[in-house]
């Protein structure tokens, strides 16, 4: 057990349209060997792309796993989808980690976001 305060769960932030996301939906297998490992691999890997905008992360109870991933324009998009490391991970996914997966790839027309501006904690008083 930790003390270490968990990260805040934020998403990735609205940006300004068009750009493009890339919606990746699984089920995975019983055999994850050396999957963590690779999946942060390619969470480093992707940074470098450049018109990478970030990424978010979603798994249900139920074991379906959401990851999209959000890229300024159709060529930042492509350059990660060729990325031979990438392509590397995606056939050991298909052979090992993955009973189904689908992808879905968008041009993002409208973007908007909300945060709530909590107020802040003090003492209470009695």
């Amino acid at each position: 057990m930790t003390n270490a305060p968990e990260a805040p769960v934020t998403p990735v932030e609205a940006f300004e349209p068009p750009y493009y996301v890339a919606v990746f939906t699984t089920v995975r297998t019983q055999d994850q060997s050396e999957y963590g490992e690779t999946n942060a691999r390619m969470e480093d890997l992707v940074k470098d792309v450049p018109g990478y905008l970030g990424m978010d992360h979603a798994q249900t109870p139920g074991g379906l796993g959401i990851t999209v991933g959000y890229f300024r324009d159709a060529d930042a998009l492509a350059e990660w989808r060729s990325n031979a490391e990438h392509r590397a991970a995606q056939k050991r996914g298909r052979d090992q980690w993955y009973r189904s997966y689908t992808l879905h790839v968008a041009k993002v027309e409208r973007s908007h976001g909300f945060t709530r501006v909590e107020a802040p904690q003090g003492p209470t008083a009695s």
